[in-house]
Formats: C-alpha cells, sequence, structure tokens
C-alpha cells in the first residue's frame, strides 16, 4: 500500500502550471506573474501636498510661533486635480487640499491645524520644516523601478499599485479550468425528485466549491453514467479543454466500477490503495494530448473531501504556479477519539479555545465516511500518524485545515465575546424578575 506522501509526491512530480497569459490588470486577481513587472511612471507622479493646508516659502515664516503668528495673504487656492501651473509670490500663500499638486517655489505645507483656517489672511503659527506636508515625485518608486517580481501573486493591494504605476496588462498563469464528474446511476441532481436507492449528487457541488475556493476556475460540472461507452466519450471530452479533470466514485473493485475500467492503461494512470482513512481507492494520471492531470476520487463524501484537500488542492494549487500555505496548525485535543492503526487517518473536528488561548479540537461527528451531515460542522482535519491507534485527551495534534484561518478565528472571538457578555449580565442579575 502506498503511503500518503508517496502518493502526493508522485501526483505532483506530473503537475506542471498551465501556460501563460497576457490579462487586463483588473482580471489577474489571485494569478501569479511569470515576469518582472516594472513601473512605467514615477509615483507620486508630482509633488504635492499631505494635508489641507498653506502652501508656503519658508522663508517668509521666519520666528512664525502660536505666541507670534505670521498673517500672509492668500494667491488663491490649489484643489486636488488641478492642472494649471501655479507659482508662488515672495509674501504670499497658496491655499492648498490634500493630493493637490505643489506650486512652484513652496518647499513646504503649513496645515491647517497650525494655522486660524482663514481663507483670505491666515495665521500661519509654525516655521515649518523644510518639505514638510510634501509628497515628492518618486519618492515611492522610480519609472523603471520593479513593482512586482516574476511569482507574485496579485491581490488587491497589487492591483493598485500596478494601476497606479501605468501598467494595464500584465503577463500571468492563466486561471486553471477544472471539469468535474460525479459517476453513478443512483445519483440525481439537487432539486430532482429522489426514487427508491438513488440519492442526491453532493459531491460535484462540493467539489464546485472547493475548487472555486482554491481559486480555479470550474468549466464543467457533470454525470457519468455506469456504462462504459457515455463514460469513456464524457471523459476524453473533458481533456480537450479542462486543465484538470477530477471524478468521484467508481474506483474501487466492483463490477459496476466503470472509470477504473475506462481509464486503467491509460496514460501515466495509476489506480492505488493509499494507507490513509478515508480515502483510500485513489487514481491518478497525466492523460490526452494536452497532458491534462486526471484525479479519480473515491464516492463517499468524506472521502471526497478529505481526498480533495490532500492531493487535489496541492496540485490546483501548482497547476496555478502559486505555493500552498496557511492551511497547517496545531491544537489540543479535548477528548480522545480512535485512530486506524497502518493508516494515516483524518479525523473531522470542530475548533473550539482552551483557556490559554490555543486551539482545543474535538470530533465533529462520527467516523463514517459516509457521514455528510458532520462536514457543515468541521472546521479542520485532525491527522494521526499511521503508528497511532488512538488519540488521548490533552494531546498535541496536527490540523490541515478545512475553513480560512481568519474564519474561524473570528467565529471565536464572537462566542468568546458573546460568554463574556452573558457572564457580566449574570453577575448584574439582567434578567432577574
Amino acid at each position: 500500500m502506498r503511503s500518503v506522501d508517496e502518493h502526493l509526491d508522485a501526483v505532483l512530480a506530473q503537475i506542471e502550471p498551465v501556460p501563460a497569459v497576457t490579462l487586463p490588470v483588473r482580471r489577474t486577481l489571485g494569478l501569479v506573474t511569470t515576469a518582472d513587472v516594472r513601473s512605467l511612471a514615477d509615483l507620486p507622479r508630482f509633488d504635492n501636498s499631505s494635508m489641507d493646508g498653506y502652501a508656503v516659502r519658508r522663508a517668509d515664516l521666519e520666528g512664525a510661533s502660536s505666541e507670534s503668528p505670521v498673517v500672509l495673504p492668500v494667491t488663491g487656492d490649489v484643489a486636488a486635480g488641478d492642472q494649471a501651473r501655479h507659482e508662488m509670490v515672495p509674501g504670499q500663500v497658496w491655499r492648498i487640499m490634500t493630493g493637490a499638486p505643489m506650486p512652484d517655489g513652496a518647499d513646504a505645507v503649513v496645515k491647517v491645524e497650525d494655522t486660524d483656517g482663514h481663507p483670505h489672511e491666515p495665521q500661519l503659527r509654525v516655521h515649518p520644516e523644510e518639505g514638510a506636508h510634501i509628497r515628492r515625485a518618486g519618492e515611492d518608486i522610480r519609472a523603471g523601478d520593479l513593482v512586482l517580481p516574476a511569482g507574485s501573486r496579485i491581490g488587491a493591494g497589487e492591483i493598485a499599485a500596478l494601476l497606479s504605476a501605468g501598467v494595464q496588462e500584465v503577463e500571468v498563469i492563466r486561471p486553471v479550468r477544472v471539469a468535474i464528474l460525479s459517476t453513478g446511476d443512483e445519483l440525481v441532481r439537487p432539486g430532482e425528485p429522489v426514487g427508491p436507492g438513488q440519492i442526491v449528487d453532493s459531491n460535484g457541488p462540493m467539489l464546485e466549491a472547493l475548487v472555486r475556493g482554491a481559486g480555479a476556475h470550474v468549466v464543467h460540472l457533470g454525470h457519468l453514467p455506469d456504462e462504459e461507452g457515455a463514460t469513456r466519450r464524457q471523459l476524453h471530452r473533458q481533456l480537450d479543454h479542462a486543465d484538470v479533470v477530477i471524478t468521484t466514485g467508481g474506483v474501487s473493485k466492483g463490477e459496476f466500477d466503470i472509470v477504473k475500467k475506462v481509464l486503467s492503461g491509460q496514460g501515466t494512470m495509476e489506480f492505488v490503495e493509499v494507507a490513509m482513512q478515508p480515502g483510500k481507492p485513489q487514481g491518478f494520471g497525466v492523460l490526452g494530448r494536452r497532458d491534462v492531470p486526471v484525479f479519480t476520487l473515491p464516492g463517499n463524501p468524506v472521502s471526497t473531501l478529505v481526498s480533495f484537500e490532500v492531493f487535489v488542492r496541492p496540485a490546483l494549487q501548482r497547476r496555478a504556479g502559486r505555493d500552498e500555505g496557511g492551511r497547517r496548525t496545531t491544537g489540543l485535543a479535548t477528548t480522545g477519539w480512535r485512530s486506524s492503526p497502518d493508516r494515516r487517518t483524518y479525523t473531522r473536528v470542530r475548533i473550539d479555545r482552551d483557556p490559554t488561548g490555543a486551539y482545543a479540537v474535538s470530533p465533529a461527528g462520527g467516523a463514517g465516511s459516509h457521514l455528510v451531515a458532520a462536514l457543515a460542522r468541521a472546521d479542520a482535519l485532525a491527522i494521526s500518524d499511521p503508528e497511532a491507534t488512538e488519540v488521548a485527551p490533552g494531546s498535541e495534534v496536527e490540523l490541515l485545515l478545512l475553513r480560512p484561518r481568519a474564519e474561524i478565528d473570528a467565529r471565536l472571538r464572537s462566542q468568546r465575546e458573546q460568554e463574556e457578555s452573558g457572564r457580566a449580565g449574570a453577575e448584574r442579575g439582567d434578567g432577574d424578575e
């Protein structure tokens, strides 16, 4: 039986990033740059005021203080976006707004708080330092300077920096396109009548959500019947336009495990047993003229989710040129649970806080891979080594987070605030008649 790490290594060894494309900056959120991106402009583009106040010549304010203010006439107003060229007149000031271009000859700004704010003849109560409250052209970045190195993941801040630097398009690894196929004649689409012996296809929509959460695009969500010809045609159709194909079900040893029959011997396809619980039957290979990675996952919902988190998500990140990180942490078991011997066990757990502020975890529902309801309560997968037969209360366990850490922490803060509010209310006797 192959270990989890061995199977993950075998998968990732066959994964390459998808090709690069040039896209408008506004369409690159979450994508990764393939080349260095340099600024096309100085930032700021011109000297401008960082405060509402008065543009001045320092020489006109010698000795100015709150006790001995200097009164100077206002030449005019300079607003943000003003495109006219203004010049300083000795012995006068310009009233200036935040972001407005500096008049020629001004060497400082006196902020309005250091004056009486008069629009025509203000009292100026400080002798400012050279360049006070002036944003100098190019102090942030110069034209030709590096804005983003190759391999940078583009977020909201990166989009702002690129557009400000005059960059309209950028070369990135394009979005990864994923096709998802659920297998089995017993499946019906959500919302359709469920007859005897049938079940709702929850795996397909669950995988769609997981794929989107991993930053990839779902280009097909479909169903494979228990019939070899139809399954073969549908699978090969997806190889023509998807960058990754994911199937669920049909990979075990049953007579109607059609996916395994259809794909065995094709490309680099392997069907193996992995020493993990749940998710033992796994299939993976690279198929078709476009070398498309194909994952065939087990059909039980919990097995599908665990298999995605352990094998598919890392592969999607590599396909997109991204580094996976921030999903592993540790917690303390508040209660004990059994672990499968000779397998790495992934137990769904709910996260709380212990008195020290550390994560405290307890099982979310039963251990069966068919038990779907507990998925809604699970925050993470607690990982047990193959040598372990049980997790003891109080022991530290490795966690693979199923939700963003910020979401978990926000829920825990809210719970703590509610508990503190309840205790405070009890101490005050709130609710007593």
